[in-house]
Formats: C-alpha cells, sequence, structure tokens
C-alpha cells in the first residue's frame, strides 16, 4: 500500500529542476479599465495544459489572491493528490491580487469611518463591488474558460474584505458559483446593510444547488466570551457580533435548503483563520468526494477495485452536475503498480480505462505501450506507441518505438 501511495505522489508532480506552483497571467479589464494580474495554478501541468484533453478541472477563485494562493494551492494539491488523497478535487486555482482592495470588495460607498468615526483615505473608492463581480463573471471567467482545461463547478473562496464579498456575490449573483467558503466577513460594513439583505434573501429564496462554509474567528478582547459579546454593543465588538448574526439567520433558514456549516474557532484570529477555515470547508463541501482504500483493493486479484472506482466516481458525478471520470494521474499509478506486481490482467483494465476515460491524452497511450511491452505483445505496444506519439512528440516514447521497429 506505501508503494503504491508514493507512485500517486511521483505521477502528481511535474518532474524538472525548479518547483513551479503556477503562472501569473494577465487580462485587460474594460469594466475596471485597469490590467488585472492573476496567479492561475492547474494540477499536473504548471503553466500549460493541453486544452484537448478529457481532464477538466472545477476552479476556486480566490479572492486577495496574492496572500492566499500559496496555502490553498498546497492545501488542494494535498488533499486531491498526495499520497493517494482524494479528499477534494484536483482543482485550478485562480488568486486575483488585489490593485484597490477597498473598492473591489465592498458592496457600497462609505465616508466615514465607523470605528474612528473620521473620514478617511481607504474609504474614497469604497463601493465598486458590483463592478469588480461583473469583471469576474463577464471577463475573467470566460478569459479562464477560453485558455485552461475547466469543468463547470466553481468556488469562491474570501476572507474579511473577501468574505464580504463572497457574501455580496452570493445574495446578489447566487448563480455565479456552486459553492461559497466565506472566512471573517466584514458584515459591520455600511450599518450592517449586506447583513439586512442576507436575512431576507435566506427566507426567501431556494438554495438546494448551493454550498457555503462560514468560518468565524476569535477577535473579542481577553476575558470575554460568546454569550457576553453578543449583548455588547460597542464599536469594537461589532465585527464578530455582525458575523455571529450572520451565522443565527443561516442556522434559522433550513427551509431554503443550502448545505451550510458555520465554524467558530475559539484559538484562531482575524488573520491566522483562513488556513484552518479553508481546511475544514474543503472537508465538508467535498464530503461525498473522498475514496478510501483498503489493503485488499491492491491484494485483489479480481476487477473489484476498477468497479470499485466506477461506482464512486458515478456518485462524484451527480454531486457536481458533469461528468468525472477517476484522475488520469491516478489511474496511471495504480496500473504501474499492480504491473510491477505482476498483476498483468489488472494492470491492462486500468491502462484501458484510462485510454477510455482520456482519449486525447499522449500519456495514456504511452503507459498501454508499456503495459503491452510487459506481455511480450510488441505488435500492440507499437500501436499504443505510434498513437502517443501521433498527440505529442516526446523522445522517450520515441526510442522505445525505435527499439521495437529494429
Amino acid at each position: 500500500m506505501l508503494h503504491l501511495f508514493l507512485l500517486f505522489s511521483f505521477y502528481s508532480f511535474a518532474q524538472t529542476d525548479k518547483v513551479v506552483i503556477g503562472n501569473i497571467d494577465s487580462i485587460e479589464s474594460k469594466i475596471l479599465n485597469e490590467q488585472r494580474k492573476i496567479w492561475v495554478y492547474v494540477p499536473n501541468g504548471g503553466s500549460t495544459t493541453d486544452l484537448s484533453s478529457n481532464q477538466k478541472y472545477p476552479v476556486v477563485y480566490l479572492l486577495d489572491g496574492d496572500a492566499h494562493f500559496y496555502s490553498v494551492v498546497g492545501m488542494i494539491q494535498q488533499l486531491s493528490q498526495v499520497n493517494g488523497n482524494t479528499v477534494c478535487p484536483e482543482m485550478i486555482v485562480v488568486g486575483i491580487p488585489n490593485t484597490d482592495r477597498t473598492r473591489d470588495l465592498t458592496p457600497t460607498h462609505m465616508d466615514v469611518d465607523p470605528f474612528t468615526k473620521d473620514s478617511s483615505a481607504f474609504l474614497k473608492t469604497s463601493g465598486g463591488g458590483e463592478n469588480f463581480i461583473s469583471f469576474i463573471e463577464k471577463e475573467l471567467m470566460p478569459f479562464i474558460e477560453s485558455k485552461y482545461p475547466t469543468a463547470p463547478y466553481k468556488m469562491l473562496i474570501g476572507h474579511s474584505f473577501g468574505g464580504l464579498a463572497v457574501m455580496q456575490t452570493f445574495v446578489h449573483h447566487t448563480s455565479l458559483f456552486n459553492s461559497y467558503i466565506c472566512i471573517e466577513p466584514s458584515m459591520w460594513w455600511d450599518n450592517e446593510n449586506l447583513l439586512k439583505e442576507t436575512k431576507a434573501f435566506l427566507k426567501n429564496t431556494k438554495l438546494e444547488e448551493k454550498s457555503l462554509y462560514l468560518g468565524i474567528a476569535n477577535t473579542m478582547d481577553e476575558g470575554m466570551d460568546i454569550e457576553q459579546v453578543v449583548k455588547d454593543t460597542s464599536v469594537e465588538t461589532e465585527h464578530i457580533r455582525s458575523i455571529l448574526e450572520l451565522q443565527t439567520a443561516f442556522e434559522n433558514n433550513k427551509q431554503n435548503g443550502l448545505r451550510y456549516k458555520g465554524k467558530y474557532y475559539n484559538d484562531d484570529s482575524h488573520g491566522s483563520a483562513p488556513l484552518i477555515t479553508e481546511y475544514d470547508a474543503l472537508r465538508f463541501i467535498f464530503d461525498f468526494h473522498n475514496l478510501k482504500f483498503t489493503m485488499k483493493d491492491f491484494t485483489d486479484t479480481t476487477n473489484a477495485l476498477a468497479t470499485k472506482l466506477e461506482k464512486h466516481y458515478t456518485v462524484v458525478s451527480k454531486k457536481m452536475g458533469y461528468k468525472v471520470s477517476p484522475p488520469e494521474n491516478m489511474v496511471i499509478g495504480m496500473g504501474y503498480e499492480f504491473l510491477s506486481s505482476k498483476q498483468y490482467t489488472k494492470a491492462g483494465g486500468f491502462f484501458k480505462m484510462n485510454v477510455d476515460n482520456y482519449p486525447n491524452s499522449f500519456n495514456v497511450y504511452d503507459s498501454y505501450g508499456d503495459y503491452f511491452l510487459a506481455v511480450g505483445d510488441k505488435a500492440k505496444a507499437i500501436e499504443q506507441f505510434k498513437k502517443a506519439l501521433s498527440l505529442r512528440d516526446n523522445p522517450p516514447t520515441q526510442e522505445k518505438l525505435n527499439e521495437l521497429l529494429k
């Protein structure tokens, strides 16, 4: 089993002399009237992935992208790929760095800082949230979908002002995303106007197809507890009080069908809450996705494991709303594991599964060729290597083919 898990890890990362987490792309926004950089992570492909491949990935749109990109990418990679994990899907992550954070992430304009009661320079451009959401919907999403191998499923993650923007999107543009991770949202903004809108929205809207996870940090003064803070009226506690009120609104409106979970993190501050919230949220939102393996799955010589995979991803497909096949790299790892243990029939079944699921991938034919080479079927090995090379030039594959054609 450990050997197999190590194979999963091996096939999950590009074999290069650099550690590359993603690439910086950019888009000219007519809506925002500026050039916007975006940080993009693509599983198993770094900065480029063949759009002709059948493997498509859900997309995470990450607000405050420059602050949270590395941790979110690492977490998703760990939970979806490393050592055989399937806790969540492999996903593209689109980090959106800020140019004018207050402008883009606030729903309405404010002139006076509620904490200082004074005018503040950072408020001058506030209230551009609708424009920013329009940029995401009408410019960024089409750009990403035209350039990267995207699946229909979309998630939005935001923290603090980003969490406020998540709630603005959830309430006013609900259909844009399938799921939302909202961390420490600044619901105090503009006399809690969005909080009031959210309460009415939750009462009157059907949300059966949506998921939302809310993370709440401990931002109370030392010595204060939840019971005390909800009764407090000072401006210093308005942030946590407004989020707790939001939590209550979610919990009191289960009739809307939203898949919802909120959690208070007593040991975490406003700054430390994102990491643990995102981890718990991914596990909650994708609680149907995890596939647990047993030792018998790998020692059994029948097709039971292949059947198990197919049944599991039928369920996953139903939950995600589109056809999801077992990940190409995971199946390749299994195929080579069974090949090395001389379970030839089982290995062949897994390589063939990949050919059926990813007919436009060079790698599945190269792997299938290795299988036929191992079982001594020279003609079929040549056939598979030729098919692989018809899709992509690859010197190691060409060398194997040349050796067979001597």
